[in-house]
């Protein structure tokens, strides 16, 4: 029998069965074929956004809890020019994102590139965006949609995870296509076939070293979520049973009441101060990158006394003249896969104790805590270390938060502890602001259609942040999405006005007061008809946020921190990251140091400190 369908129509079925069950749009002209093909399917629905950028961010995080694919809509010209920021979003944190952009009809589309436009909002946005996705293509025949797409669904996912973009003129939409006369992708010449040989080289050699190694530790990214070897590193975390260091992306797999959780670690550490991974002689290091925001701008200091192994689906990140910091062995292979070989060898192998040594890792992780006593005594705005931890002392076991950039994702990574189970999501390689207001729409949505839904969806957000997104205040309305979010609101650009007291003289420009002011968001909120509730002092915190996280409708909390801008710990300058902002006095510091510190450094921040 001829089977014979509309290619939009086609698009969006497929997308439905290939587990996308809620797609982020905004209408247009150029895309008016594929929303209507919505209307002939049961297997998927369109979520209608106030804007594309926050239709991008809320599929980021609609893949993130999904754990599958997610997808997005725009029409031609600038709806597709608003999926920039969404897409680099995708490419730079390894989420698995299609989308898809209307364009003019074929006959008006320019002939050459010389001209500059030829219909109206016509746009190259395959060839805009192809440096930030795995996969772009102006799709200009219908018969090659099917092998389109199906390539398209299978980038998206394969290896290293990523974004995708279809570009579909309207003529293309339109047309009706024998699915039996249209070729099918081969994945074949796309596969990677692992070279099991090397994956047991590399871990004789691990093995060997570990055997001989004093202070043992890993270096976990979020690689071994998207791999799928969450289990698998679990149960080698529990045979090998030394401390491990979780990237920002892997705060909700290294939770903070893991066994052998060590602390956290980079340019803005946490729990510990460093301490751990800096001493540490033996680091494996599985999905992922280390970059600057993990070493600080000296990298040359970092992991300095240690063997280092990294383990990666990414063969870029692997090569030694790509690499901030120079690891020793590299391997090429999918976290899962070696982890899964190396739980088989490690039952087979008698495990040394390094229970001293885990000893002394996390008590610097306890006794070095960002959130200090001090803190909960302060009187006046609520500070923001506080907040961020009774936030996280509220939420239960398998609840998500979403954060945003800037200042209060510098809070929550370094104060918010994680449970098991809890997902804590925000966008670390782009990291854009307006991000976790629309990305908590798809976490919601993603979370509403999963057998184990969240009791809570949690966004917190800047009031800088804030204000790039509000008009989706809207679309939260009109889904009754029953997150929950809290304005860390302190009237200011927080992180930037750090940035310009330690590096312009104390001049801070356009980040509040001058050049900076928000407005009154319970009065916008309201105006939504979107609930609202107030923390103005820290008297009644805790009582508040319980209210707002007992309440089953969607709510913004404004919680007042206005002026606060002193993120630390933080690295100051040129030092190595165990060395941070304040400074720890010479001889404490030294007495934590395993490893020689680095001379002249420490003695310079002392004096600057006295």
């Amino acid at each position: 029998m001829v089977k014979k369908v509309k290619v939009a129509d086609y698009i969006i079925d497929k997308l439905g069965l290939a587990g996308v069950k809620d797609i982020f749009e905004v209408y247009g002209a150029a895309n008016g074929d594929l929303i209507d093909g919505f209307t002939r399917t049961k297997n998927t629905r369109y979520i209608s956004v106030m804007h594309e950028q926050a239709g991008g961010f809320a599929a980021e995080c609609y893949a993130k809890i999904n754990g599958n694919l997610a997808a997005a809509i725009a029409t031609s010209g600038p709806g597709g020019h608003n999926f920039v920021t969404p897409i680099a979003n995708c490419y730079y944190d390894s989420v698995p994102c299609i989308f898809l952009t209307g364009q003019v009809q074929s006959r008006f589309m320019r002939v050459d590139s010389r001209i500059r436009q030829s219909g109206f909002q016509e746009t190259p946005i395959a060839e805009i965006v192809k440096p930030i996705t795995k996969y772009a293509s102006l799709v200009t025949k219908p018969e090659l949609v099917k092998s389109e797409l199906e390539k398209a669904i299978f980038i998206a996912k394969a290896g290293r995870p990523g974004p995708v973009l279809l570009d579909l003129p309207i003529d293309v939409q339109k047309a009706v296509i024998d699915l039996d006369c249209c070729p099918s992708f081969n994945s074949a010449g796309y596969s990677f076939n692992q070279n099991l040989s090397a994956v047991d080289k590399t871990i004789d050699s691990f093995l060997k070293d570990f055997r001989e190694a004093k202070r043992p530790a890993m270096l976990i990214g979020a690689g071994v979520r998207l791999s799928g070897g969450l289990e698998d590193f679990f149960k080698a975390a529990d045979i090998l049973k030394i401390p491990c260091f979780p990237t920002w992306n892997a705060l909700d797999i290294v939770t903070s009441d893991f066994e052998y959780y060590g602390g956290r670690i980079g340019s803005y550490g946490g729990d510990g101060r460093n301490f751990g991974i800096q001493n540490s002689d033996l680091i494996l290091s599985i999905g992922s990158r280390v970059s600057g925001r993990l070493t600080g701008s000296k990298s040359n200091t970092f992991l300095r006394a240690a063997k280092k192994y990294m383990v990666d689906i990414d063969p870029a990140v692997l090569e030694k003249k790509f690499q901030q910091v120079q690891f020793d062995e590299t391997l090429h292979c999918d976290a899962k896969q070696f982890l899964g070989r190396l739980c088989e060898r490690l039952e087979k192998e008698k495990i040394k104790d390094f229970s001293e040594w885990s000893k002394k890792v996390y008590n610097w992780r306890d006794k070095y805590d960002p959130v200090l006593k001090e803190y909960y005594n302060e009187k006046g705005v609520v500070n923001p270390y506080v907040f961020i931890r009774v936030l996280s002392e509220e939420m239960e076991k398998g609840d998500i938060l979403v954060g945003d950039c800037g200042g209060n994702i510098v809070v929550a990574s370094q104060g918010f502890k994680t449970k098991k189970r809890q997902r804590f999501l925000t966008n670390n390689g782009n990291s854009p602001m307006g991000f976790s207001f629309a990305g908590a729409m798809g976490a919601w949505l993603a979370s509403d259609r999963s057998p184990n839904k969240a009791n809570n969806v949690v966004c917190t957000i800047g009031d800088g942040g804030f204000n790039m997104n509000i008009q989706e205040l809207q679309t939260v309305k009109n889904y009754d999405l029953r997150f929950k979010t809290f304005i860390m609101n302190n009237h200011c650009y927080g992180i930037t006005r750090q940035f310009q007291r330690t590096n312009f003289e104390g001049r801070m420009e356009a980040c509040g007061p001058a050049g900076y002011n928000p407005p009154n968001f319970v009065d916008i909120c309201n105006a939504y008809g979107i609930k609202t509730v107030t923390i103005k002092s820290p008297d009644n915190l805790r009582s508040k946020i319980r209210e707002m996280l007992t309440r089953d409708e969607p709510i913004v909390c404004d919680v007042n921190m206005h002026d606060w801008d002193n993120y630390s710990p933080r690295v100051f300058g040129g030092a190595p990251i165990e060395d941070m902002q304040p400074f720890l006095d010479r001889k404490e510091f030294r007495k934590n140091m395993i490893i020689p510190p680095i001379e002249g450094w420490q003695d310079a921040s002392y004096k600057r400190k006295k």
